[in-house]
């Protein structure tokens, strides 16, 4: 009973039972219209080949962007360290004392004694 079955659904030609893929009797994954015969295997050559070249434009698009993204991420980490260096900068408490009197005095510190005249 199952030789008369065999044919019944499209894009499937008469073929032993259990045959192996790619084989008549078999549909191919790769037909580009599904339940049409193939032409030839040329067809399918060319199928992969158009397979293999698309995945290596998307092996290629995928490299470009991993290297942006990569270029990004340095400018990121980068002005992520400015800030870093500035909020660092204004925490620590000011080398010149606050109020007009204390600045005075430090500015006072700083010069030098008069020289004595003999």
């Amino acid at each position: 009973m199952a030789a008369p079955l065999s044919g019944m659904f499209s894009g499937q030609l008469p073929g032993p039972p259990g045959a192996p893929p790619g084989l008549p009797g078999q549909a191919s994954l790769l037909q580009a219209t599904p339940g049409a015969p193939r032409s030839s295997n040329s067809t399918l050559v060319d199928e992969l080949e158009s397979s293999f070249e698309d995945v290596s434009e998307l092996r290629n698009e995928l490299q470009r962007k991993d290297a942006l993204v990569q270029k990004h991420l340095t400018k990121l980490r980068h002005w992520q360290q400015v800030l870093e260096d500035i909020n660092v900068q204004h925490k620590k408490p000011p080398e010149i004392p606050q109020g007009s009197l204390a600045f005075l005095e430090q500015a006072s510190a700083n010069i030098p004694a008069p020289l004595k005249q003999t």
